[in-house]
């Protein structure tokens, strides 16, 4: 059975580009990532850690207003 795994902010934003969302653009202390008029906060650490991914990707579907399952991320 698949564990969610360490992901690196790279392939975080790349997986988020897929989903639709724009290009990052810089903030004052984080960068940001709009899919239309709703915002997604980007940290700015180089790896995110299970926890701190997971709590992304829960936020994540509440603004795309789907779940998006292990399988659904690794395959983006």
């Amino acid at each position: 059975m698949p564990k969610w795994k360490p992901c690196k902010r790279r392939f975080f934003i790349k997986k988020l580009v897929k989903l639709g969302f724009n290009a990052p653009e810089s903030g004052e202390r984080h960068f940001y990532m709009r899919f239309g008029a709703k915002v997604l906060t980007i940290p700015g650490n180089d790896e995110y850690p299970v926890l701190q991914l997971k709590m992304m990707i829960k936020e994540l579907e509440t603004l795309i207003g789907r779940k998006i399952t292990l399988e659904e991320w690794e395959e983006l």
